[in-house]
């Protein structure tokens, strides 16, 4: 092929380029670095990348319980007499828990009853004793008087000490009186009794409550999550509640606490992330919109509200797939030979917190498309199985090709669009015989291409 020819095909397809928005521009920057006839590049079906189940959630587990938890601790010095519930058991604010056994405390008291009646006698002789020595220091001679101040100081200071020992022992008694007259322990709540743990230690020998009462009403959601994931919940987060035996059931609610301050112990519920299983966990708590449908102690998955709930009718596809040219948006799609071609696109409503568009037209769920990136050309390969892309070609690689303004054999292209006769490409792309030129930059098989008439030059002066 001649120069001049060369130079009619590369200026007709940067015309084309222009008008089309530089499909063809990447078709010779392709050709440019290596030939694309060994180009391919995967494409994806729509319909598999608006699935919703194309996405992954992370999922936490979760049980339903009460709004509020009350753990009842027993007394370790004190023994339990006799417990008036059972698990299971339903109570009212003022039901009779479980009765500490008060005999040894009956005693204590009675016993504290007689001391505190001894050191009041002891005041009263003391007393005694003090009136006496004063009658005998007003008879006695000057050099003995000095003595039975003596004597006296020592027995007012010993009924300083008792009258002491009597309000200590005064608050000993009332401390074993109130003990006594609580030794019936009564719910502070209505609701379920949980657990009775006789032993006061859990599984990991940790101290636990003696008993656990759920509070009637409202339900919450209580989720546990690794230290890896605990940074990506936030108060205030919608979150979706998902049935275990059926996914289609669903409840809505908030993140209303992250506890990072109760680190938790035993095994990991985290349903997603097996590193999990060997960090540390610890608990969150979700706000229900409604509890309807729900039962105290039912298994449930935790999944962050993403807008996966809300049902979309028609294509919405990913932003990241869409491209512009001067504010037509377009995608990169396979047509029915398996070509790659820059296909326009209309666009509806915009999804921000999915960062979806909705498609409206010129796309269908059957059509497959590739993700954008720098070096695609129209007419390049599309394939569906990854394993027949060669990703150390050229189109992979691309650093300079056409942008330098490099023709196939290696002569530049003038920067003024001149062909090397003088000539200009008109500017609608028609050649001088009338004909356009052929999308894909070729004329038909066996067709020359059309003489261009040599302008005529006139003499200077």
């Amino acid at each position: 092929m001649s120069k001049k020819k060369v130079g009619i095909i590369i200026a007709a397809a940067v015309v084309v380029v222009a008008a089309a928005g530089g499909g063809l521009w990447y078709f010779l920057k392709g050709s440019s670095t290596g030939g694309s006839s060994a180009d391919k590049v995967y494409v994806e079906s729509v319909s598999s990348l608006t699935s919703s189940n194309s996405g992954v959630q992370n999922r936490y587990s979760g049980v339903v319980e009460p709004q509020e938890t009350w753990e009842v601790n027993r007394n370790g010095e004190k023994t339990v007499k006799e417990v008036f519930v059972a698990e299971g058991d339903a109570v009212e604010e003022g039901t009779p828990l479980f009765e500490y056994d008060t005999e040894t405390l009956e005693s204590e008291l009675a016993q504290a009853e007689l001391d505190l009646e001894g050191m009041r006698n002891e005041i009263t002789n003391y007393q005694e004793q003090i009136k006496q020595l004063n009658e005998e220091k007003n008879t006695a001679p000057e050099d003995e008087k000095f003595n039975y101040t003596t004597q006296i100081q020592s027995l007012q200071n010993s009924i300083k000490q008792s009258e002491y020992n009597i309000e200590s022992k005064k608050i000993e008694m009332q401390k074993k009186q109130e003990a006594i007259d609580n030794a019936t322990v009564t719910s502070e709540m209505a609701g379920v009794v949980k657990s009775i743990n006789e032993s006061g230690m859990d599984d990991m020998g940790n101290s636990a409550a003696y008993m656990t009462i759920l509070a009637t009403g409202d339900y919450r959601i209580k989720g546990t999550v690794s230290e890896q994931n605990i940074w990506s919940l936030t108060e205030g987060q919608s979150v979706i509640i998902r049935s275990r035996v059926d996914e289609t059931q669903t409840w809505s609610g908030t993140i209303s606490k992250v506890d990072m301050e109760n680190q938790e112990t035993g095994n990991n519920n985290y349903y997603s992330d097996s590193s999990a299983q060997t960090s540390s966990k610890y608990p969150f708590y979700i706000a229900l919109d409604s509890a309807e449908g729900l039962i105290l102690g039912q298994h449930v998955y935790i999944e962050m509200d993403e807008g996966q709930s809300v049902e979309k009718e028609g294509i919405w596809l990913f932003e990241g797939y869409i491209g512009m040219d001067e504010e037509e948006p377009y995608v990169w799609a396979a047509n029915k030979k398996d070509r790659l071609e820059k296909r326009k696109v209309e666009l509806g409503e915009y999804d921000e917190a999915l960062g979806e568009y909705e498609i409206k037209s010129g796309l269908s769920e059957d059509d497959y498309i590739a993700y954008p990136m720098d070096g695609l050309y129209e007419g390049v390969a599309a394939v569906t199985d990854a394993a027949e892309v060669d990703y150390t070609s050229p189109l992979y690689n691309q650093e300079n090709g056409m942008e330098d303004g490099m023709l196939e054999d290696g002569e530049m292209l003038p920067e003024d669009g001149m062909l090397e006769d003088g000539e200009m490409l008109p500017e609608d792309g028609m050649l001088e015989d009338g004909e356009m030129m052929p999308e894909d930059g070729m004329l038909e098989d066996g067709v020359d291409e059309p003489e261009v008439e040599e302008p005529v030059v006139e003499p200077e002066g």
